[in-house]
């Protein structure tokens, strides 16, 4: 066998003490063709696998610099904290891991900036926070951005990345799918254009709710879309689903989405679709 070839590395006897300094964290590996990437290649092409062209999922911080002009991004400061509505002891504290170990608050950061020299308020879930799930405080941040777009009658962008309603705030984490509905029923009524954006995963009650009444729906290559996973759904209706059902390519095939579009063209394709809708220079 190879592995029977494989021998230990071992230092001459009088460099035993010197110490090999072999860097940790910086290696990734694709998930699809098994290949180790260096993490700073695999950044500077936009998480996109080099090899194979596999999609890899965006930390809040990449997507918004990969889309934002820089220097314009503005967070909105809401001084709301993520609160314990079912009393569970382990809740508080792996909020407080994931804070430290993410860099960031919650599951979706908002704000305002320019795509292009276009002026947007954007919305960006990170699937890596408690899988994106929707509570409390998401529900209400992605609501205060769409009042602020109305306020500033500015086009509004949301990238979806989500398991669904967070189970650990109970029914009311499935209260923000009617209360981030109701706001985006004001900035239709408003006559303001709602970009979503739908990446890898974007499921359950962010789904059903926000993430599906975009004005234009756009999606990631390969990305997975529904409300409920495969399985559960083969078990209720008592029938074998289509290979590949819930992709993106799958669901543009059927209509659902309306176009998908490349990590390195959506940027210039958010800003052409926000110039249509103004009316202005195509």
């Amino acid at each position: 066998m190879i592995v029977d070839k494989i021998k230990k590395r071992t230092l001459p006897e009088k460099n035993k003490n010197i110490k090999i300094d072999i860097p940790v964290g910086k290696w990734a590996k694709c998930t699809k063709c098994k290949e180790i990437i260096y993490k700073e290649t695999l950044r500077e092409n936009l998480s996109i696998c080099p090899n194979c062209g596999h999609y890899f999922r965006m930390h809040i911080h990449k997507r918004i610099e990969s889309i934002i002009d820089k220097d314009t991004y503005q967070r909105f400061e809401l001084n709301i904290e993520t609160n314990n509505p079912l009393g569970l002891e382990d809740y508080p504290k792996k909020l407080k891991s994931l804070r430290e170990k993410t860099r960031i608050q919650e599951a979706v950061a908002t704000g305002m900036g320019k795509i292009e020299g276009e002026e947007v308020v954007i919305c960006v879930m990170d699937s890596g926070f408690l899988m994106g799930s929707m509570g409390v405080v998401v529900g209400e941040k992605i609501t205060h951005a769409v009042e602020e777009a109305i306020k500033r009658k500015l086009p509004l962008i949301i990238f979806a990345a989500s398991g669904g309603a967070r189970m650990q705030e109970g029914i009311v984490s499935l209260m923000q799918m009617a209360k981030t509905t109701a706001a985006l029923t004001k900035l239709d009524k408003a006559g303001l254009f709602y970009l979503s954006v739908l990446t890898d995963p974007t499921y359950g009650g962010v789904t059903a709710s926000f993430a599906s009444l975009g004005d234009v729906i756009l999606a990631e290559p390969g990305a997975m879309i529904g409300f409920a996973g495969q399985r559960v759904i083969e078990q209720t209706i008592g029938e074998s689903l289509p290979e590949g059902f819930q992709t993106a390519e799958f669901l543009w095939e059927h209509g659902f989405i309306d176009k998908i579009v490349e990590r390195k063209e959506l940027k210039q394709t958010l800003a052409k679709l926000i110039r249509f809708h103004k009316g202005g220079k195509k």
